[in-house]
């Protein structure tokens, strides 16, 4: 099943019955695989179908004229990555893969279909692009008002919760196959701090972090320093 951790996601709002499921497989085209650090999506570019994570780490990012970046979400298995590409037309930013990735297709034409016939699936996909956008706004706060730490103690803290809902975390372990620097592109930072910043985490007993696997070892000392509330992901079953 193409859609599985699509699905999966969408179950996490409110419940999706056997003909929306359905619905979801066969708006499924296609899937391809993007090699890591390809673009997923380009900027400028008008997409004619929206893409979501199978497998794989993908980030959404912004370049400046000298070269530098800001990575402005990061996506993992189950997220759209432009769904709002279907909205908006013309995209102003970026998505790579962080890491090789298995994509899924939907082509414009069928989310139209839905969004024509099936008002209940309409509901709970926008939920999808209203999620994107309380995420930014943490990103905002956390960047704008917290420390280094605090702002990655949030990180850690949302990205365990994505990761767990679509059941890639467990015993608050999950995997993070990120560089320091595509972290420090994430939080604002220099490679030099996010190394501090981790090396402080790790002496403090909030986290290990062997390779690419993160494991929280204090949960609630780590969502005290973030002053983290998990209200922003929407991740309660609900009726939409």
């Amino acid at each position: 099943m193409l859609a599985a951790a699509l699905i999966r996601k969408l179950e996490k709002f409110d419940r999706i019955s056997d003909a929306e499921r359905q619905l979801l497989e066969r708006a499924a085209v296609r899937q391809r695989t993007v090699a890591k650090g390809e673009d997923l999506v380009q900027e400028g570019s008008r997409p004619s179908e929206s893409l979501f994570l199978i497998t794989g780490f993908a980030a959404r990012y912004s370049l400046l004229r000298k070269g530098k970046r800001q990575i402005t979400a990061l996506h993992v298995p189950g997220d759209f990555v432009d769904l709002h590409s279907f909205l908006v037309k013309k995209m102003d930013h970026s998505v790579m893969a962080i890491t090789a990735c298995t994509v899924g297709i939907v082509p414009h034409d069928a989310l139209r279909a839905i969004s024509e016939t099936q008002p209940h699936l309409t509901r709970v996909l926008g939920v999808n692009i209203a999620v994107d956008a309380a995420i930014h706004r943490q990103w905002i706060v956390s960047i704008g008002r917290q420390s280094a730490l605090e702002h990655t103690a949030h990180l850690f803290c949302e990205l365990f919760l994505r990761l767990q809902a679509v059941g890639l975390a467990e015993d608050y372990s999950f995997k993070l196959p990120l560089t320091q620097a595509e972290l420090g592109d994430t939080l604002g930072l220099s490679t030099v701090h996010v190394n501090r910043v981790i090396q402080e985490m790790r002496a403090q007993g909030l986290i290990t972090w062997r390779g690419e696997t993160v494991v929280i070892e204090d949960w609630p000392r780590l969502q005290q320093i973030a002053e983290f509330d998990p209200t922003f992901l929407s991740l309660e079953v609900e009726p939409r």
